[in-house]
C-alpha cells in the first residue's frame, strides 16, 4: 500500500469545466457537493483506502523562526496556501494507477447546476522510508 495526499485547490492548473466559484453556488449545490465527498470518503473507508481528510479555512499565516523570541509573521509576497488549498485527503492504495482512479472520481464532484466540476486535484505520494542497508 502507498499513501498519497490529494490537495483540493481553489485555483491552479487549467480552469475546471464547471468553473463557477463555490460562493456563487446555491445552498443545495453546496450540500450536494459536500455529500458527494462524504459518500466518496465512506466508500473508500469501506475498502480501507481512505485515511483522513479535512476542509481548510481560508485564514492562515506564514510563520518562521527568525531568532530567539522573534517569530515573524508575513502575509506575502509568497503564494500562500490559504489562497490555494481548499482541503486535503489522504488515501492508502495499492498502486499509483489506483490513486489516479480515486482522484479522478473525486474530481467529478458536483458543482453549479449539479454538473461535475472536473476539479484539478494535486496527487502527491508520501515519501517512502529509504531502504535499510545491512551488511
Amino acid at each position: 500500500m502507498a499513501k498519497y495526499l490529494l490537495l483540493k485547490h481553489y485555483r491552479g492548473g487549467p480552469a475546471a469545466l464547471n468553473d463557477v466559484p463555490m460562493d456563487q453556488w446555491t445552498p443545495g449545490e453546496v450540500s450536494d457537493h459536500i455529500q458527494f465527498m462524504r459518500d466518496w470518503a465512506a466508500r473508500l473507508e469501506g475498502t480501507g483506502e481512505f485515511v483522513d481528510g479535512q476542509a481548510l479555512s481560508p485564514e492562515g499565516t506564514f510563520v518562521r523562526y527568525d531568532g530567539e523570541g522573534r517569530p515573524p509573521v508575513t502575509d506575502g509576497p509568497f503564494a500562500e496556501t490559504k489562497d490555494l488549498i481548499a482541503g486535503w485527503m489522504i488515501i492508502d492504495v495499492e498502486s499509483y494507477e489506483r490513486a489516479l482512479e480515486v482522484a479522478g472520481e473525486l474530481s467529478a464532484a458536483p458543482g453549479a447546476g449539479g454538473k461535475p466540476i472536473h476539479e484539478w486535484l494535486e496527487l502527491r505520494p508520501f515519501l517512502a522510508e529509504p531502504p535499510t542497508i545491512t551488511e
